[in-house]
């Protein structure tokens, strides 16, 4: 296939916009990017795709989210609203992942995904928790992204606030999918990490476990210092800094994915900087939260790629995008902090190289031979658009609903805005059905 009369945004370093260029498409993989007539002249038997006029780039990546909260959507909390980060676990999160049955995991997974393709959102990172539906829980989420078409990383949330054997459980079922993944081709739709809750819910036991059981050359996916309530745990019981103690049990790493990182102090840093630990970085979720926000400008500084996931909100990431401009010149009285390319830095040029390492293949950049991820964006500038000046367009100009193609693996998912071979209508009707019975186990927790 031939992508032509479109505008190109490569994210390479440093980016190009193109005019005047087509990019050929062969199989999963971008194979040429030439100037149009020749390719069309050279390819002349090829299917054509007439992008007419819009923009073609990247799909989006989100480095972190949660498919099992698309069910809280307009959910009642009982009594008085949740004070602070705490108490949103205790009447929030945790008894609605309890709540949670093998087709609630599914249906889910399901509807996020449908709500990333027509996002543009092509790769996502889950981290899954159903302490009710451990065994298999992963299962079910990979068919529905296998079903849709979409690049996910899984893993499962291993915690000990059920109890060991439920701990257990959840590292069996981590080291079940990691092994079963683990002679895959590179590039394939599913990877895996080990998931973990947060430093506060996991013993050194357990921890211990997990360490002792990983595979060689897997690693970690974990919630870190996103509340104060997570250090001062950590120092209390166990003497150490959260990151100190998760470095103590090499946890660290290139193949480990800390998430959050508000309340980290320097020394902290330097261990996530040196081990290669990666790092994310969600705004929408620490303002609803109201947890603060990490001082990311001085962390990106420190040369630690800081990535931007969603924690669970909306898969709209040029959202997530603007929120991350906005809130950190509110939150430091300075417009002159969290500047536009460290946005793009974050959200295009580190989720990329993140996709890239998880996935073991080039993803994120239009280039011979990266991954045909790519997205049609229905932007017609009214001032002069360039390479100098793009991420400017896209925080003050680009909205979710201007995405009308959707392509994974050189596969189209959604195209003209209408999903292929998914039954959206369908899908949300059982959504809605399964979330209602959701819903009354949630409340039944707080009536006995």
């Amino acid at each position: 296939m031939i992508i032509h009369n479109c505008t190109i945004v490569t994210w390479e370093e440093p980016n190009r916009v193109l005019t005047g260029y087509a990019v050929r498409i062969e199989n999963d993989r971008i194979t040429d990017i030439s100037p149009e007539q020749e390719l069309l002249s050279h390819y002349s038997a090829e299917d054509r795709l007439d992008a007419r006029g819009q923009i073609l780039m990247p799909g989006l990546i989100c480095a972190h989210t949660h498919f099992y909260s698309a069910f809280s959507r307009g959910m009642a909390i009982p009594g008085d609203a949740p004070a602070d980060f705490v108490e949103i676990l205790q009447k929030l999160w945790w008894p609605l992942d309890q709540s949670l049955r093998e087709e609630d995991v599914y249906f889910s997974a399901l509807v996020s995904l449908i709500d990333a393709i027509k996002h543009g959102t092509t790769t996502v990172f889950d981290h899954h928790a159903s302490p009710n539906f451990i065994s298999g829980s992963l299962d079910a989420i990979e068919r529905a992204v296998v079903e849709t078409g979409i690049r996910a990383n899984l893993c499962y949330e291993v915690t000990d606030r059920g109890g060991e054997d439920r701990a257990d459980e959840g590292i069996a079922e981590n080291l079940r999918m990691i092994h079963k993944h683990w002679q895959d081709v590179p590039g394939s739709l599913v990877s895996t990490s080990f998931g973990l809750h947060a430093g506060l819910t996991l013993s050194d036991k357990t921890l211990n476990k997990c360490v002792l059981d990983m595979p060689q050359g897997s690693g970690f996916h974990i919630h870190v210092a996103e509340h104060q309530a997570d250090e001062y745990n950590s120092m209390n019981r166990h003497g150490l800094r959260v990151v100190d103690r998760l470095d103590h049990y090499s946890i660290t790493g290139k193949e480990s994915i800390f998430v959050h990182g508000v309340h980290l102090d320097h020394r902290e840093l330097e261990i996530i900087r040196d081990t290669g630990t990666w790092l994310t970085h969600q705004p929408r979720s620490n303002m609803n939260n109201a947890v603060g926000l990490a001082d990311i400008d001085g962390v990106l500084r420190m040369g630690i790629p800081v990535c931007l996931g969603n924690d669970g909100f909306s898969f709209a990431m040029w959202d997530e995008w603007r929120v991350c401009y906005l809130a950190h010149k509110l939150w430091k009285r300075d417009p002159r902090t969290m500047t536009g390319d460290k946005v793009i830095q974050m959200g295009a040029t580190n989720n990329a190289a993140m996709a890239s390492h998880f996935f073991k293949d080039n993803i994120g950049r239009i280039k011979e031979g990266y991954k045909a991820d790519l997205i049609l964006v229905d932007y017609h500038p009214i001032t002069e658009m360039n390479a100098g000046n793009l991420p400017w367009q896209i925080l003050f100009g680009f909205r979710d609903s201007l995405v009308t193609m959707t392509m994974v693996d050189g596969k189209i998912l959604m195209k003209d805005r209408e999903l292929i071979g998914i039954d959206e209508g369908e899908i949300c009707t059982i959504a809605r059905q399964l979330s209602g019975e959701v819903w009354k186990r949630y409340q039944n927790q707080f009536e006995k």
